[in-house]
């Protein structure tokens, strides 16, 4: 048999994202997560290109928004419900694997223009929006999964959360150890998320249930945290740019990677009068013990120590808090919005634990997308965690 093409890329794409396979699609989509890369270091600006002040929409202060909800939510109508649990049940009906969705095979001709609109405005703009009114609770977790994945869609194409293929992940305490940090991925416990922006273009979160106190969400404009750093500690800004920063793999590692990653914290776009875009998870920094102590990279330095806390102390001292409440569903940008999560209690059983379910969405740049330094920059599903061909996944809850 002939080999089937699932990906055609042009010659100057990495040979990782070009896919044969003569026995069966691993990838119902057609299209595999690239997974995570070291930037192109050539392509790394130094901190004298980086501008002494943003401006435009992404720069937003708390102030802009805390008293002002109707600029960031926006509630379904039942029109658009029923637009949405139609193509939900065609698709059900369908037998397509749920790995497989595609905008073509979840239509939203009513939606599909304002989704365009809050797609440009995630990307451009202040960079999230909460809607409310997802009947999660009347739906059930399969057809919720469906719908949601479905309307995610219209936003990116949906990539590998983790090592496993995960590509509908489940925030959900599942006891695992937070302390555990060079081998748990927090999301998988009750403890504070720091602020931190995920391996994605656009994050979703669908609140399935909540905790009985706390995990609530703390949001921070990138461009605005970065003004204040500029201003108020130059030092810690020139820090931030510089490509010093370990990160790690967490052990989520493809055949010839490194386990860890080289590169800074802010960078620039490629190309003339790049943006600023930020990528920062200080778990995935603070992890790297095992390999300081084995003297295989640098631990960090006083000023790098001095810059991850002043960079999180900044970041909650403008941040804007929100709660989600069951059926709320919030999409930011990963490029110019950071994001944390206060710790929580869930309810004691039977009751349901706090339960999100999450996307990761890409936004190639030949799509609209940030232009950035990395070499998957252009593929449609960059980004997200993608161990050698581990198939995705996209089970109704945690595992």
């Amino acid at each position: 048999m002939a080999p089937v093409a699932i990906e055609t890329v042009s010659s100057d794409t990495p040979s990782i994202f070009t896919y044969e396979n003569p026995s069966k699609r691993i990838f119902p989509d057609g299209i595999k997560t690239s997974g995570q890369f070291d930037p192109n270091h050539d392509d790394i600006k130094p901190y004298d290109d980086f501008p002494q002040e943003i401006t435009g929409p992404t720069v937003w202060t708390a102030d802009d928004y805390a008293k002002q909800p109707q600029q960031w939510t926006r509630r379904f109508s039942e029109e658009e419900v029923k637009e949405m649990s139609d193509a939900a049940d065609a698709f059900i009906a369908s037998e397509t694997p749920l790995t497989g969705i595609t905008k073509n095979k979840f239509p939203l001709p009513i939606m599909e223009s304002f989704l365009g609109a809050i797609r440009n405005e995630i990307l451009n703009g202040k960079g999230f929006i909460l809607f409310k009114g997802f009947p999660v609770q009347a739906w059930g977790n399969h057809k919720s999964a469906v719908a949601y994945m479905g309307l995610g869609t219209y936003l990116g194409y949906f990539v590998s959360q983790n090592g496993l293929g995960h590509v509908l992940g489940h925030v959900k305490d599942v006891g695992a150890d937070p302390s555990q940090t060079d081998k748990v991925r927090i999301y998988r416990t009750t403890a504070r998320q720091f602020f931190h922006a995920d391996d994605c273009d656009i994050v979703g979160l669908l609140c399935v249930a909540r905790a009985l106190e706390g995990g609530e969400s703390d949001i921070v404009s990138c461009h605005h945290v970065f003004n204040t750093l500029q201003r108020e500690h130059p030092d810690v800004a020139k820090t931030l740019c510089e490509p010093i920063w370990y990160w790690d793999r967490k052990g989520e590692i493809s055949v010839g990677q490194e386990p860890y990653m080289r590169q800074p914290v802010f960078y620039k776009e490629t190309g003339t009068d790049g943006r600023v875009y930020c990528k920062w998870d200080p778990y995935y920094v603070h992890s790297l013990k095992r390999f300081w102590e084995a003297g295989i990279i640098p631990p960090l330095s006083e000023a790098q120590e001095k810059a991850a806390r002043i960079l999180e102390e900044t970041c909650l001292r403008l941040s804007l808090h929100m709660v989600l409440e069951v059926g709320d569903i919030q999409f930011l940008s990963n490029s110019q919005v950071l994001h944390s999560r206060t710790a929580y209690k869930d309810f004691p059983p039977p009751a349901p634990r706090r339960h999100l379910m999450r996307l990761w969405l890409a936004t190639p740049e030949d799509e609209g997308g940030w232009k950035l330094p990395f070499p998957d920059s252009k593929h449609k599903k960059r980004g997200g965690v993608q161990v050698d061909d581990t198939p995705p996944k996209a089970l109704l809850d945690a595992e």
